[in-house]
């Protein structure tokens, strides 16, 4: 039999290609439900206050209606999460705009939207609470010291000083939040839905309906895009199809239209960064003192784990002796924050780079330069105490980067260009460097205790199981890769179930670049012992269908299936104490550099972007098409953060939720890509993959910024970099 091509390291073909180039994939929205209701939320007007009176129009048929309160939820009125804070139907007290208080069902969608208007809520009206930083309800808080941060900063050669300003920003994914449920005869309550973690909804069902977790089923529907904004929310639109259900005895559909999804849903926590930052006379730095204050919104959400993540990254992938990192995240009366790709690391990163930039300038070095001399490397020592054993390419991603872009050439032809009075543009190129951890922190993947299984059904075949979630970004063709690489078998004969709790195990949440490394390595694990029980003395596995179905019938004997399974074990090196927050907080970090050549228009003060150059460490490439394709995503989706996108609230109500007011990149606004991948890998994930699908998001906000400096001779240090905000910068230096 001829040698098996290699699978992993191939752009394999995307396994659920084709059903969504076809227009055969199926949404929540697709399927046909017979008897089907659909769902619409009333949702408070105000801020802050309380409700007196909520009365339904007499007048109104709503004998051909259901509708449910908060008094007809049969367990807990709460959305469980970290914390119980959040009613999932407000009663008394309205903490934000878009708080939902009651839902209503009808045989025709339209008609349901338009009960609305005959709902009548009277409320006592207080003063909301909009400023972040005046805020005195504080969610969470972290304090991380190493050294003597004030001694090194009095001693240092230079000091600079910043502080930074990063805004909402809306997921946008293509799909909105969706979600079906129903009643089977025996009581179980399944939901079908459009979400990242199917195993989150048991949970928050199981509080909310007081069912025991085997009455209860989540099944993910094909999801069009996630990005974290179906990460947890979720919880809150499939309880609410859940109670419409329940007292419909029908199933019940709520499909959010784009408005109400913007003004509703969570969205990337604002945040307030003021860093100081001390060096020595070569640019070495010797101190860093950061303070991070982040909005979470009117409920905790997952606000404790997003500041977790910001601090951890706040002062970069840099060595420095002596650091202080002081961060909290408090209430205001504005709709919850939470998941969003990056997790908090590109608010603080955005700081943490600016802050070299200044460096740079203050020392009259490059901003290549002061990046080079403090860039982590094997046996470099974080904030928290970890030291950096294996797979740290951060110094590898600057040099390819910087080579790819020719960035030292292009600063001084830049210079050159802006040195031309006639010139109708301003332009620069700019640099950053960043980290991302892949997983989650300290001890959250030995809370979570994934699974993930590969079986062998008795006709031979093999089904890949687990929890994590297919929306977009390969996890399926991924999954299939790993499992047939590790067998050695054509990657057709591996399947990949549908998450579906009944079937699947909890293999933890699709987020937090963790996927393909941790849930990767678990599959491979099973497969392992699979390949084991199957090829037995003579070390032998059959790469045919017909082969498997003849060992099959030995390994299963009489049942229908054999399945192999895994359960993550932490590694020994791995330690974390919760309590003073130290200690690994990541088994492996991905590394990425980019630069970015942009030009901005004198009259107008438009920016465009002229060439993006991206090198990164993600450990060994699984799919290289799809990890090129995540690269560009997430650079772009940055550069949305970084340039256009601008949530504008008032009273704590999102005004511009819809996509004519909130601008993001359009493929025209997209601009040509250099991406290069460079070898780190780690030995505890599959084949030495790290994570990808979070790191891209993290380098635009500085690097824009950056070239930003570069090209006008001024700071902005706040996103989006607008052309209000770039006349801005400059009328105050003019004025100075």
């Amino acid at each position: 039999m001829p040698a098996m091509t290699k699978i992993v390291g191939r752009s394999a073909r995307r396994a659920e290609g084709p059903d969504k180039l076809c227009g055969t994939a199926k949404y929540v929205d697709d399927y046909a439900l017979p008897g089907c209701l659909f769902g619409a939320t009333l949702r408070s007007t105000i801020a802050c206050g309380r409700i007196r009176s909520l009365t339904l129009d007499p007048a109104f048929p709503w004998s051909e209606y259901v509708v449910v309160t908060a008094d007809d939820i049969p367990g807990a009125n709460h959305v469980a999460l970290i914390e119980n804070d959040q009613p999932l139907l407000a009663k008394d007290r309205i903490r934000h705009p878009q708080e939902p208080i009651l839902l209503v069902a009808h045989p025709v969608r339209a008609k349901a939207y338009a009960a609305l208007a005959h709902v009548r809520v009277e409320y006592e009206e207080e003063t909301p609470l909009l400023d972040a930083e005046r805020s005195e309800t504080v969610f969470k808080s972290f304090h991380i010291e190493r050294g003597a941060v004030d001694r090194a900063l009095a001693g240092a050669f230079v000091t600079v000083e910043g502080e930074y300003r990063v805004p909402h920003q809306e997921q946008a994914y293509i799909e909105t939040n969706g979600a079906a449920a129903w009643f089977e005869p025996d009581g179980t309550l399944v939901t079908l839905g459009s979400l990242q973690c199917p195993h989150y909804v048991v949970k928050a069902l199981k509080a909310s309906f007081g069912l025991p977790e085997e009455k209860l089923r989540v099944v993910q529907a094909v999801t069009g895009g996630g990005f974290g904004g179906k990460e947890e929310y979720p919880n809150v639109i499939c309880a609410h199809a859940g109670l419409l259900a329940r007292k419909a005895r029908r199933p019940v559909k709520i499909i959010y239209d784009r408005h109400e999804d913007m003004a509703a849903t969570t969205k990337r926590h604002p945040a307030v960064i003021r860093h100081r930052t001390g060096a020595t006379r070569d640019g070495r730095l010797v101190a860093q003192d950061v303070e991070i204050v982040m909005d979470g919104g009117a409920y905790v959400t997952l606000s404790p784990v997003v500041l977790s993540r910001g601090t951890l990254h706040a002062t970069g992938p840099y060595d420095c002796p002596n650091v202080r990192i002081r961060s909290r995240v408090v209430m205001t009366n504005t709709p919850p924050n939470g998941a969003f790709r990056g997790f908090g690391a590109p608010q603080t990163l955005f700081a943490a780079e600016m802050q070299m930039e200044r460096l740079a300038e203050r020392l009259g070095t490059s901003p290549l330069e002061i990046r080079r001399r403090n860039a982590v490397r094997k046996g470099s020592t974080l904030p928290m105490g970890q030291t950096l054993r294996e797979s740290v390419g951060a110094r590898q991603a600057l040099e390819a980067c910087a080579k790819r872009s020719g960035y030292v050439r292009r600063a001084r032809e830049c210079a050159r260009w802006n040195r031309g009075a006639a010139r109708s543009t301003w332009r620069g190129i700019g640099m950053a460097l960043v980290h991302h951890g892949a997983g989650f922190t300290g001890s959250g993947e030995a809370y979570l205790n994934s699974r993930a299984a590969v079986t062998l059904t008795r006709d031979g075949g093999l089904r890949v199981l687990s929890g994590s979630t297919e929306f977009g970004q390969g996890t399926t063709t991924l999954f299939g890769q790993i499992v047939a690489e590790t067998l050695g078998v054509p990657l057709d004969l591996v399947a990949v179930e549908t998450p579906d709790t009944k079937h699947v195990p909890n293999s933890g949440p699709t987020v937090a670049s963790r996927t393909c490394m941790m849930v990767g390595r678990l599959l491979r694990e099973a497969s392992l012992e699979l390949r084991s029980a199957v090829a037995g003395a003579n070390g032998r596995f059959p790469a045919t269908r017909a082969g498997l179905r003849a060992a099959a019938r030995r390994v299963c004997a009489a049942a229908p299936e054999r399945r192999f399974e895994a359960v993550y074990r932490k590694p020994d090196w791995v330690t974390w104490d919760d309590a003073t927050y130290t200690g690994d907080a990541y088994e492996a970090y991905s590394y990425g550099a980019m630069a970015v050549e942009l030009e901005i228009d004198r009259a107008t003060f438009e920016t465009g972007i002229r060439g993006v150059w991206i090198a990164a460490d993600i450990g060994t490439v699984i799919h290289p098409l799809f990890a090129e394709g995540q690269v560009i995503g997430g650079v772009t989706q940055g550069l949305g953060y970084a340039l256009l996108e601008s949530a504008v609230y008032e009273k704590g109500v999102m005004k511009n939720a819809r996509f004519t007011d909130y601008t993001i990149p359009t493929t025209l606004d997209t601009p040509p890509m250099d991406v290069a991948f460079v070898p780190a890998p780690y030995s505890l994930g599959p084949f030495g993959a790290k994570g990808v699908g979070e790191l891209p998001m993290d380098i635009p906000g500085p690097a824009v910024a950056a070239a930003v400096r570069h090209a006008l001779g001024r700071y902005v240090d706040a996103l989006p970099i607008t052309p209000e905000r770039i006349r801005e910068a400059l009328a105050k230096d003019a004025a100075a």
